[in-house]
């Protein structure tokens, strides 16, 4: 008796962290608010729209996060081995102008934008952030093909590009 309740508990345990990652963004996320380097207002759908028909990058980061400053060197590699894919930086910063001169520090090329609702945020949540900087890949017909990577150089971000 004491084995199969150890083996409900193994199983139980098991499957209780497996969770499947979604392949599409939740209408929450989607309809998230986002600020541009313009300062003006856009929906994390019109983001994707914006570059529907490209396979996407999408690197969420802060300028004051060290793993993501370290992480920069790596996305530029990126950029230049795959030239056709889109990279979208989405920023933690606590501050538009600590975000804004952040990317002008480190020389950061792709389109900019700042979320303003943060972590806790409708994409926030979705993503279930809990580390930046954190990526993503997006394909051409918007479907998620990488949830969670923590690191730009991930073999799974290559392969998928």
């Amino acid at each position: 008796m004491n084995k199969i309740k150890y083996l409900l508990v193994v199983f139980l345990v098991f499957f209780s962290c497996y969770a499947q990652e979604p392949t599409v963004f939740s209408n929450e996320a989607l309809n998230d608010t986002f600020i541009n380097l313009k300062g003006e207002t856009i929906i994390f759908k019109d983001i994707l729209n914006k570059h529907k028909g490209s396979n996407i990058v999408i690197d969420i980061w802060a300028s004051w996060c060290k793993d993501c400053v370290g992480g920069i060197p790596k996305v530029k590699e990126l950029q230049l081995e795959y030239q056709e894919t889109t990279y979208i930086f989405l920023s933690l910063d606590k501050t538009q102008d600590a975000w804004k001169r952040g990317i002008e520090k480190h020389n950061i090329k792709g389109d900019h934008y700042f979320m303003q609702s943060g972590w806790k945020g409708a994409f926030g949540t979705f993503t279930g952030l809990d580390w930046i900087p954190r990526y993503m890949v997006v394909d051409k017909q918007g479907n998620i093909k990488l949830y969670k990577s923590v690191e730009a150089d991930d073999k799974k971000i290559k392969d998928l590009l």
